[in-house]
């Protein structure tokens, strides 16, 4: 083989395989500048809920938070009402890798896409950081319309909103129950008058950044009327589902394991993209 051929055939494996190598990269940044980090299949329990509750044989105290003294009928109902409300929760396998935005999208990211910025909080002008606190004031059909002009300037891949599966997976990084609240206190921009810049809360095990708090994020799916999502999601509907809670929240607002429905107050919400690897 000569080594005009031999060039060529490499070539030829080059364009063939690129995507695939793009694909084993993990972490991307597009031309743009938004930066993914590559989510690798696996599998997890969503929609369990095992709430703790009083034992006897636990409670170093047998006196409730009024101060009222515990008895077997209180231990018993409690467990009655807990037990009520326990959920198995179902497994869901997340078969392909996919890359999703490492932070969410923000106002500078949406400026260079569509020509405006909707944003209330605009960030300290001064610090000249306006442009890096994530866009919100968007609705879940405005998302769609920065989708379609994203995919129209990137070729190479195809961007959309995640499911709310594939955002639960990444935003839990493989932790099997809900986070921690000291945890959330690392984590999460939460307990403030404004959204924050992206990035300046500690990431989760796989490198995401603000999956809780700064501003609620839309995802794919429609909303079910519950409070967790069903093993099917519905195939149509009124609203949408927003993950991951909001800026004026605080830790009893952070969770993974419920969702809401957008547009909820409009100024805190905002969202991240999946990127696909054509």
């Amino acid at each position: 083989m000569n080594l005009l051929l031999k060039k060529i055939l490499l070539g030829c494996l080059f364009v063939l395989y690129t995507p695939w190598l793009l694909a084993q990269e993990p972490m991307y940044t597009n031309r743009i500048g938004m930066e993914f980090v590559l989510i690798q299949p696996g599998s997890m329990v969503v929609g369990r809920f095992q709430p703790p509750y009083p034992k006897p044989s636990q409670t170093a105290s047998t006196r409730n938070e009024s101060g009222m003294q515990w008895s077997q009928k209180d231990y018993q109902l409690a467990e009655k009402l807990v037990k009520q409300d326990t959920r198995p929760g179902f497994s869901v396998k997340i078969s392909r890798p996919y890359y999703i935005g490492k932070f969410e999208v923000t106002q500078a990211q949406w400026k260079q896409i569509m020509g405006t910025n909707p944003s209330t909080f605009q960030g300290d002008k001064v610090r000249d950081d306006a442009d890096q606190h994530p866009v919100e004031q968007v609705m879940w059909q405005d998302t769609q319309k920065f989708i379609t002009k994203l995919n129209s300037l990137d070729k190479d891949h195809h961007y959309r909103l995640p499911t709310e599966f594939e955002w639960e997976y990444a935003a839990r990084a493989g932790n099997e129950d809900d986070i921690s609240w000291k945890n959330i206190q690392a984590a999460a921009q939460m307990g403030s008058a404004t959204t924050g810049k992206v990035g300046q809360k500690a990431p989760n095990t796989w490198g995401l950044y603000d999956t809780l708090g700064n501003v609620w994020e839309w995802v794919q799916d429609y909303y079910n009327e519950k409070i967790f999502a069903d093993p099917s999601p519905p195939r149509s509907g009124k609203q949408h589902v927003l993950k991951g809670a909001s800026f004026v929240g605080d830790v009893k607002n952070a969770t993974y394991m419920t969702h809401a429905a957008g547009p909820g107050n409009g100024w805190d919400v905002g969202f991240r993209v999946v990127m696909e690897v054509k």
